[in-house]
């Protein structure tokens, strides 16, 4: 009997399924600059005009162990809007306007229509980040994976003009909080651990009045329309992602500045009062981002101009000393 490549555990007939019937999802995220479609060995994409010194932006980031809850309970649309999220708001922290997304799926058998989900869901993540799903990945590796699990990777290019490469803040600036829409991508193996391990806590279980697992999955806020509205008042900004405030404020900073944050001015969100019962405060914000999912530096005299249009909220200010921040 001859060994076939479907008995070593790869369907390419699957792989093939998959592809014609993301095509749809995939291709509502096209924009004129897209040229061809899907299914070749590379996108295209033509780089926009109007820009006097381009210079292109590359971002890449996974999701981490938030996709071992959304695999364990089969919920897994979010975490493609994930991927798409972690990449572009990293984009947007060096000015860059994201063009277009890249994505990596690899599993050990593929399921055609857990894949479709999650491949539906960075394309809807593309859809809020205004860029362009142009290509993408579908690695089936037995042997690598346990059955049902897989994994994301994701990758961005955006576009900006050279000189918005350095660094503008000053001091005197306020600094702008725009609300996170919950735990995001970050800190998962430990609230895994407390709630699961420590608590006892289990997928169906309440958590704030909604199922735990509804909670944790909630998708990480996409920034890109606020710094395509807020752009000309922008000096800088920077995503609290994995190390918190703490570790990613500082990251927006020329060396001779501080930043001084007002925690009683952060509006919590209730998933982050539960985790302060449990964790110690200086933990929490050096894992979390504590309801703050991004942060932008302004001139005094824009601030109005942000706070009045959006959710965005002042929370501190820049001012003269070593790089880094102060949480008072």
């Amino acid at each position: 009997m001859a060994l076939t490549y479907k008995d070593a555990g790869v369907d390419i007939d699957a792989g093939n399924r998959l592809v014609e019937r993301i095509k749809p999802v995939v291709q509502a995220t096209f924009n004129p600059n897209v040229v061809g479609g899907i299914g070749g060995f590379a996108g295209a994409f033509r780089i926009p005009g109007g820009y006097k010194k381009p210079v292109l932006l590359g971002a890449t980031d996974g999701v981490g162990t938030k996709l071992k809850i959304a695999i364990d309970t089969g919920k897994v649309e979010g975490v493609g809007i994930d991927l798409v999220a972690m990449c572009v708001n990293d984009l947007i922290c060096s000015f860059g306007t994201p063009l277009f997304f890249l994505d990596y799926y690899a599993t050990g058998k593929l399921e055609v229509e857990v894949a479709e989900k999650v491949i539906g869901g960075i394309a809807r993540g593309c859809q809020l980040a205004e860029c362009a799903l142009i290509g993408g990945e579908t690695a089936e590796m037995p042997g690598m994976y346990k059955e049902g699990d897989f994994d994301l990777a994701g990758f961005a290019v955006g576009i900006a003009e050279e000189e918005e490469l350095s660094p503008r803040v000053e001091e005197g600036d306020i600094l702008v909080a725009f609300p996170s829409s919950g735990l995001h991508s970050n800190g998962f193996s430990l609230v895994r651990k407390l709630l699961f391990e420590k608590l006892g806590y289990k997928y169906g279980d309440s958590l704030l009045g909604q199922p735990v697992e509804e909670i944790l999955l909630t998708p990480t806020r996409i920034y890109v329309p606020e710094f395509k509205k807020f752009k000309p008042y922008l000096k800088g900004l920077a995503h609290i992602t994995g190390g918190g405030i703490v570790e990613n404020l500082p990251r927006m900073l020329p060396a001779n500045l501080h930043a001084i944050v007002e925690k009683e001015k952060i509006k919590p969100l209730p998933i982050f009062q539960f985790l302060a019962e449990h964790l110690p405060e200086e933990e929490l914000y050096r894992t979390f981002n504590m309801g703050v999912g991004l942060i932008v530096a302004v001139s005094p005299e824009h601030l109005p101009q942000i706070v009045e249009n959006s959710d965005g909220y002042p929370i501190g200010k820049v001012v003269v000393g070593e790089k880094g921040v102060t949480l008072q």
